[in-house]
């Protein structure tokens, strides 16, 4: 999935100054979930994943990659539905998306408001999807709630199908990288028939815990070998840039406002966007947590400058600054000069004393 931020790339990285702690398995705390790239790559390496994120999309992608550890069976679902498309050895959940795959489309949420033919008749129409996909969210995403409204799905297996959803849609969806704004005409990604993919599952050591909530509000209860932290980097909160995963997740029907339909935040606002408050909760976090290190994940670029960073973490015990050059994410490239294209990613190391 394309997010801000998103660490797919550096994994690795991240993964080598986890090993020069001599750490190589425990509990590892992913701070700020965002995608849940992070919690799932340490869970396949054999630790035990706490994460959380204030996001419900990013709660769900949690559940399902993180929280969950077995392939689904959908033994009652099976048991109810036929798909029309059924292929040798195919697994339960490729049955049940290929199922998904082929509903009739419905004229709800999304169509009638994030659609050309369902905005028509607006001052401000909005693009973000053809109508046809716009069709195909709302029923899928109303398929799988009255499967769970029917208890035909376990949880985890109502969870995973809604992972299969949000890591699908923006496949589909018309932007440029995040839901902030529409294109004013469609990308060709956009114009082809929606259909989900199955996620991948990833078994684990044992029990993992997964939360939707402030990470600041489980600060005082968190003991983990690594702690691990990718905070906003700027201003500019990550909430409404993803508006319209968090709707499809929630499916609640929100009061929406402006051209590109926003449904509120106030709630999902992060301490990290503004330079005060974020070194304030840095030095909270470092100071009232349990943890052998604390890794922060920053850039060049953050609001919270580098010898702040190193005052507040050198606190509470030594501090390394390990630097790595990489493409920033493409809505935030500004100009044509390659110099301007690269960004150096910051991984703060601290060794509680």
């Amino acid at each position: 999935m394309r997010f801000i931020g998103n660490k797919e790339n550096l994994l690795d990285n991240i993964h080598q100054v986890v090993l020069s702690t001599g750490i190589n398995s425990g509990v590892f705390c992913d701070f700020f979930s965002g995608t849940a790239n992070v919690g799932r790559f340490f869970k396949k390496k054999g630790f035990q994943i706490i994460s959380s994120d204030l996001l419900y999309f990013s709660y769900v992608l949690q559940e399902a990659y993180i929280r969950n550890n077995l392939e689904p069976s959908f033994k009652k679902l099976l048991s109810k539905i036929k798909p029309d498309k059924v292929a040798l050895l195919m697994t339960p959940l490729e049955l049940v998306c290929s199922y998904l795959n082929n509903l009739n489309g419905k004229k709800g949420f999304i169509y009638k408001h994030y659609t050309i033919e369902g905005t028509a008749d607006s001052k401000s129409p909005r693009r973000y999807f053809t109508g046809e996909n716009g069709m195909k969210i709302d029923a899928i995403r109303q398929q799988i709630e009255e499967w769970k409204s029917h208890k035909l799905t376990k949880e985890s297996e109502y969870y995973i199908l809604l992972a299969c959803l949000i890591e699908s849609v923006p496949f589909y969806a018309n932007i440029s990288g995040v839901y902030a704004a529409f294109l004013k005409t469609y990308d060709p990604r956009a114009l082809k028939k929606l259909a989900i993919r199955p996620i991948q599952i990833h078994q684990g050591v044992g029990e993992n815990k997964v939360f939707n909530k402030n990470s600041m509000d489980l600060v005082s209860n968190l003991e983990a070998d690594i702690l691990y932290l990718d905070p906003p980097y700027n201003e500019r909160q990550y909430a409404p840039n993803y508006h319209l995963l968090e709707t499809i997740a929630k499916y609640d029907n929100p009061e929406i406002r402006g051209i590109t339909g926003m449904r509120n935040y106030d709630n999902q606002k992060s301490e990290f966007c503004n330079e005060k408050s974020a070194l304030q909760a840095l030095d909270r976090i470092a100071r009232e947590s349990k943890y052998k290190y604390l890794l922060l994940s920053y850039n060049s670029e953050g609001i919270m400058p580098q010898n702040a960073i190193e005052s507040t973490l050198g606190k509470y015990g030594d501090v390394q600054l390990i630097e790595i050059d990489y493409r920033r994410f493409r809505s935030n490239s500004n100009g044509d000069a390659p110099n301007k294209k690269l960004i150096r990613e910051q991984i703060y190391l601290l060794r509680h004393r």
